[in-house]
C-alpha cells in the first residue's frame, strides 16, 4: 500500500520563541488598555475590587458627562492644534533640510549634519530654563507656537535622519535626469521626492504628532492660561478635581488617547513602509 503523506514543516524553536514574545508583548500594551477602558464603565466601588474584569453595569454616564462637557473639547481643539502646528512645521524644516542632505553636495554638508543630530543625545528636559527664557524673549509665552516650537526643535533631529535616508535610497538618475531636461532642485523637490515620499512623511509625521500630543513638561513650562492647556495638562487638572474618582479619570484617558490610536491605526500601512524602506537591499 502506497501513501502519499504531506511533508511536515520541520519545528522551529525560533518561530515558537517568536510567538511567545510576541503575544507577551502584545499581553503587556493591551491588558493596561483594556483596563483603562473598561474602568470608565464602572462605579468606583466596583473599580477597586474589579479592576480588570468586565462591569456588572455598564457606566455609560461615565463617559457621556465628559464628551457632553465644553472642558473635553476645548482640551481636545488646544491639543490638536498644537500638534497640527509641531507636525506641519516638522515636515517642512525637516523634509528640506533632508533633500539638501541627500542630494546636494555643499563644503561642510557632513559636520552640520553632525550638529543637527546632537539633539537626539539631549531630551527637552535638558534645556527647559534656556527654551523658557528664549520663548519669553520672543513674546510667545502663553501661546499655541510658544509650545510647537520647541516641540519642531526638539524632533527635528530625529525626522531628518528618516527622511534623508529614505530620500537618498529615491534613484539618483531620476534628479540626472531631471536636471538634464531643465528642472531645478525645489521644482525636483516638489513634483517627484514629495510624492515618493509619502510613507516616511506619514511616519514622521505620526510619531511627531503622539510625541506632540503626549507631552507634559513644555506645555507646563510654557502656558500659564487654563483655556490654552492640552490634554495632559487637563488630566491634571481633572485628577486634581476628582482626586478619589478614578473611574472618572479614566474615562478622560481613555477620551483623550483615543484620537491617537485612530491615527496609529488609519497610518499604520504607511509607517511600516516608511519604516522599512530601504532595508532590505536587493
Amino acid at each position: 500500500m502506497s501513501s502519499t503523506g504531506t511533508s511536515r514543516a520541520p519545528f522551529d524553536p525560533a518561530a515558537v520563541f517568536k510567538a511567545l514574545f510576541l503575544a507577551a508583548v502584545a499581553v503587556f500594551v493591551l491588558v493596561p488598555l483594556l483596563a483603562t477602558v473598561l474602568g470608565g464603565f464602572k462605579t468606583l466601588g466596583e473599580l477597586r475590587v474589579n479592576p480588570f474584569g468586565l462591569p456588572q453595569h455598564w457606566e455609560w454616564q461615565n463617559y457621556a458627562d465628559i464628551l457632553f462637557s465644553a472642558r473635553y473639547w476645548q482640551l481636545l481643539r488646544n491639543s490638536l492644534v498644537i500638534s497640527t502646528l509641531a507636525v506641519t512645521l516638522t515636515l517642512i524644516v525637516a523634509s528640506m533640510a533632508a533633500f539638501a542632505f541627500a542630494h546636494v553636495r555643499f563644503y561642510g554638508s557632513s559636520m552640520l549634519l553632525s550638529y543637527l543630530t546632537l539633539g537626539l543625545l539631549f531630551p527637552a528636559a535638558t534645556a527647559v530654563l534656556p527654551l523658557f527664557i528664549k520663548v519669553r524673549d520672543l513674546g510667545l509665552l502663553d501661546t499655541y507656537f510658544g509650545v510647537a516650537l520647541p516641540q519642531v526643535a526638539f524632533s527635528l533631529a530625529m525626522s531628518l535622519l528618516l527622511l534623508r535616508r529614505f530620500f537618498k535610497d529615491i534613484p539618483y538618475e531620476l534628479l540626472e535626469a531631471a536636471l538634464v531636461d531643465g528642472c531645478s532642485y525645489i521644482k525636483f523637490f516638489r513634483y517627484v521626492t514629495l510624492p515618493l515620499s509619502r510613507p516616511i512623511l506619514a511616519t514622521v509625521g505620526t510619531i511627531t504628532f503622539v510625541n506632540s500630543w503626549n507631552a507634559y513638561l513644555l506645555p507646563l513650562v510654557m502656558l500659564n492660561t487654563d483655556a490654552l492647556y492640552p490634554w495632559p495638562l487637563g488630566i491634571m487638572v481633572y485628577q486634581g478635581e476628582y482626586s478619589s474618582e478614578w473611574h472618572l479619570i479614566l474615562a478622560f484617558i481613555t477620551l483623550t488617547i483615543l484620537p491617537t490610536i485612530i491615527l496609529f491605526l488609519l497610518a499604520q500601512k504607511h509607517i511600516v513602509a516608511g519604516l522599512t524602506a530601504g532595508a532590505v537591499k536587493g
